[in-house]
């Protein structure tokens, strides 16, 4: 593991965004997109850290173990489903098929569990019983596992901006998918999160619930895109913690980026008004649990990318370049 002191001395470095020779530059929360020719597209994943729909912080390394622990999941579910993944140039690049994104997203949950306005236990805590089209018996406690995981579709942005709740009938009903590609990702989905619970449980985790993206190649088939079982798109818990806090009413170990949020939220933020600052350590902290996830789920040591990322990656890519 890297010393904590080594990575506060890289929080400078740490890397915000790409500046490379290229055109069509697409910004997101935490990724940068270039389009290449022949149908295909780069795919740089910077440290950034965002959580309210705020980038908060930038973390070291945080940017490799989201592209290189995708790419691991990419390898281990490709027999369930075909992703856009080509190649891993760098650390913290990707080459991928171009390909058309699906208008929703894809929530696996296998847990009662979260506070915010879509959570499950949110809906449930404040007397709803059927919840994204499915019926809840009485007497459910937060943090308890399901019967079995379920789907939970949300849009993209919507008419509000932000994410709108779906049952699964809705996704065909609004014409925002015909039914053999719904019922095809609803398989895949299902598949790819019992895989990753299995993957999960081996590490000593639980992988809660996770987002899933899912896209339309050239030609016509159904692919997963975007990032996989990593920390910023999955919830993850301590197994060998989870009964005992469970019995006891209490919070599971969480085993994310969610105890970041925790921290802002004990200020007072909730992704209103000036960020706080926050102490270098808890970016240290957050840089070491990337890791350490990394670690735990693929069985490799880490191999962390040389600092300054810029020229590396201009290294890497020279052959595009």
């Amino acid at each position: 593991m890297i010393a904590k002191e080594e990575i506060i001395k890289l929080l400078p470095l740490a890397f915000g965004e790409t500046n490379l020779p290229l055109s069509n530059k697409q910004t997101g929360k935490v990724r940068e997109w270039y389009d290449l020719p022949d149908g295909k597209r780069l795919i740089v994943t910077t440290d950034r850290l965002s959580a309210f729909d705020r980038i908060l912080a930038k973390v070291p390394y945080k940017g490799q173990v989201l592209n290189q622990l995708s790419a691991w999941w990419f390898e281990q579910t490709k027999d369930i489903i075909a992703n856009h993944l080509l190649s891993v140039p760098d650390p913290n690049a990707s080459i991928v098929t171009t390909i058309q994104p699906l208008p929703i997203e894809v929530i696996m949950r296998g847990y009662i569990t979260g506070v915010t306005s879509t959570a499950l236990w949110y809906r449930y805590s404040i007397g709803e019983r059927t919840i994204y089209g499915y019926d809840f018996p009485e007497g459910l406690k937060k943090n308890q596992a399901l019967p079995e995981p379920i789907i939970t579709p949300t849009t993209k942005g919507g008419e509000t901006g932000h994410d709108e709740r779906l049952t699964c009938a809705e996704v065909t009903e609004k014409g925002l998918l015909d039914e053999k590609t719904w019922d095809q990702v609803q398989q895949a989905a299902l598949a790819i999160f019992k895989r990753g619970q299995e993957v999960a449980n081996k590490a000593g985790l639980i992988l809660v619930d996770t987002k899933y993206e899912f896209g339309i190649a050239h030609d016509g088939s159904v692919m997963l895109i975007d990032e996989v079982h990593t920390p910023d798109s999955s919830r993850y818990w301590k197994a060998d913690t989870y009964k005992e806090k469970f019995a006891a009413g209490e919070e599971p170990e969480n085993f994310d980026k969610e105890f970041v949020r925790i921290a802002y939220a004990e200020k007072g933020y909730r992704g209103d008004g000036e960020i706080p600052s926050m102490p270098n350590e808890l970016w240290a902290a957050a840089s070491e649990r990337y890791i350490t996830i990394y670690e735990m789920l693929t069985g490799k040591t880490f191999d962390a990318g040389a600092y300054p990322i810029e020229e590396r990656l201009l290294q890497n890519l020279k052959e595009l370049l």
